[in-house]
């Protein structure tokens, strides 16, 4: 499951520098480190939770 949210984080950052998604905070095409914020983050949260 993890690989797959990372796959898609990294297509939305793809995205998002192609065309930007347009959601709150990721209007310009520079905004793609925000995701790549969120997807360390949630790649974090993953190593805590697991065993």
């Amino acid at each position: 499951m993890s690989k797959a949210i990372t796959i898609i984080l990294l297509l939305a950052m793809v995205i998002q520098v192609l065309k930007p998604l347009g959601f709150p905070g990721l209007k310009q095409r520079r905004d793609f480190w925000k995701i790549a914020v969120f997807a360390i983050a949630i790649m974090m949260l993953t190593v805590l939770i697991r065993p």
